[in-house]
């Protein structure tokens, strides 16, 4: 796993990240996808082109849809809200502090049901990985619970951001 804390969301800083992440790999000789939104940060030549240089499969959201990166989504939720990093904090090393013990304890300590209750690294160190399957939710169903105005908020918040939504992934 790779992490990089910024005040932006820069392709370097993501590439950081991503470098993180490779060199911590522990079975290089596997494939291995990497699934992102269709932010521009992971669209750049140099995101995408340290992916390719190390042999990454690149998939992307193909409607900017949540629940295509329901798991990287489910992650980012649970560090924030579990570990408290959506609060505020005084400065930059205390967020720093604070993002690197979450990382431990979210990889190290915490079970996780998807997981069998056993924790990442446990899931990892195992010579057999099942695979988990995770569906995608009946939308449809739930948007005949909202009212005809929640159903236009939805349905705007949907229909923003082409530039994101319509990104191709670049190279030189």
């Amino acid at each position: 796993m790779g992490y990089k804390l910024s005040s932006g969301m820069s392709s370097a800083d993501t590439a950081q990240a991503l470098r993180m992440a490779i060199a911590a790999r522990q079975y290089p000789s596997l494939p291995l996808i990497h699934h992102s939104d269709r932010g521009l940060q992971y669209c750049s030549a140099l995101y995408t082109n340290i992916l390719k240089d190390n042999q990454i499969a690149i998939s992307m959201t193909e409607q900017s849809d949540p629940y295509e990166n329901a798991v990287a989504e489910r992650i980012n939720g649970i560090l924030k809200d579990e570990f408290g990093l959506a609060d505020r904090f005084e400065d930059i090393g205390q967020l720093q502090i604070q993002v690197e013990q979450s990382i431990e304890f979210y990889n190290n300590l915490r079970p996780h049901l998807s997981n069998q209750m056993l924790t990442p690294v446990q899931m990892h160190r195992q010579h057999q990985i099942p695979i988990k399957d995770y569906k995608k939710k009946d939308t449809d169903k739930y948007l005949g619970l909202l009212s005809v105005r929640e159903q236009r908020l939805l349905a705007r918040r949907m229909n923003t951001g082409t530039t994101v939504r319509n990104c191709k992934v670049t190279s030189d």
